[in-house]
């Protein structure tokens, strides 16, 4: 079988933790991050591409200080939005495939309901703007090029809300977490084993760079279903093996003024993505019970 030449960025976060992992099984990966690779640098983006000739770039790297982009709005936007876009650029010149996330802070949150890929972005904060600005480049450079919104990444391996909950469950009797902020808690890991599912699907194709071309284009990927953080924090509780688990009361955005403006409901609707690949993620709560169990 043919074996993809795999170019992954951004290792060292959760989610590309997973996908080094779940990608070597597809073929030789090269898998590199900051500070093996300075993405701030343009330059830096287009000649690892052209020097190593990957058949896919699966890009992983992004900043996600959400808070701190309002105040390095220009660092946000070098690493969010130029470099995706000198990735993109420069694979569409090679003829090789790019993968490449997104975010459900593209969206104001004010619809109310699950977002779909035809909705309008309207981003609150800096963060969301860069991200927009990101995959706005990758799909304006044309060629194989598969973009993904997914939304409230965590995993047990990094900093994420799921460790920082357990944290705060150990020390405090009482938590109070918000319920008006709406979204798809989605596992790193099922995340990265849906990426290399298509990739897969590709290659049993035979013509993987072509399949993948067919199928160009942007699609929510995050975990199946929504919750509020609270309900979400709630069932990281139950789940934490505490022995005197702390009592996990609602609270409002508004009692927590931050410097970044987020989404109260961003949560995105998969059905596209669902129809395009026959691949879903799974329900959030058996993907936590999962990650729990396999992490901890």
């Amino acid at each position: 079988m043919y074996a993809m030449k795999i170019l992954l960025i951004g290792n060292h976060g959760q989610l590309g933790w997973e996908l080094e992992r779940t990608l070597a099984t597809l073929g030789p990966v090269t898998a590199l991050d900051y500070p093996e690779i300075d993405l701030t640098d343009t330059r830096n983006a287009s000649a690892l591409v052209r020097d190593l000739r990957p058949d896919v770039v699966v890009n992983a790297a992004a900043y996600t200080a959400v808070d701190k982009a309002e105040s390095e709005r220009e660092a946000a936007f070098a690493l969010n939005a130029a470099a995706p876009r000198a990735l993109a650029e420069e694979t569409a010149r090679l003829g090789a495939a790019l993968i490449h996330y997104s975010t459900d802070y593209v969206f104001d949150g004010a619809k109310g309901a699950p977002y779909t890929e035809d909705d309008l972005p309207a981003p609150l904060n800096v963060y969301g703007e860069s991200k927009l600005a990101g995959e706005q480049s990758v799909l304006e450079a044309g060629g194989a090029a598969l973009v993904f919104r997914t939304a409230w990444v965590y995993s047990l391996r990094r900093p994420s809300f799921v460790t920082k909950v357990l944290s705060w469950a150990q020390k405090n009797p009482v938590l109070r977490i918000v319920d008006d902020q709406v979204s798809n808690p989605t596992w790193a890991r099922a995340l990265a084993e849906a990426t290399a599912q298509i990739l897969a699907q590709a290659l049993v194709d035979g013509a993987p760079l072509d399949w993948l071309g067919e199928r160009a284009g942007l699609y929510h990927l995050a975990g199946g279903g929504y919750a509020s953080r609270l309900a979400w924090a709630r069932e990281i509780v139950s789940l934490g093996g505490l022995a005197n688990p702390p009592l996990v009361e609602a609270a409002k955005s508004a009692e927590f003024p931050t410097p970044a403006q987020r989404p109260l409901f961003s949560a995105l609707d998969c059905s596209k993505f669902e129809a395009t690949f026959g691949l879903r993620l799974p329900p959030w709560r058996e993907a936590l019970h999962l990650a729990m169990e396999s992490e901890r």
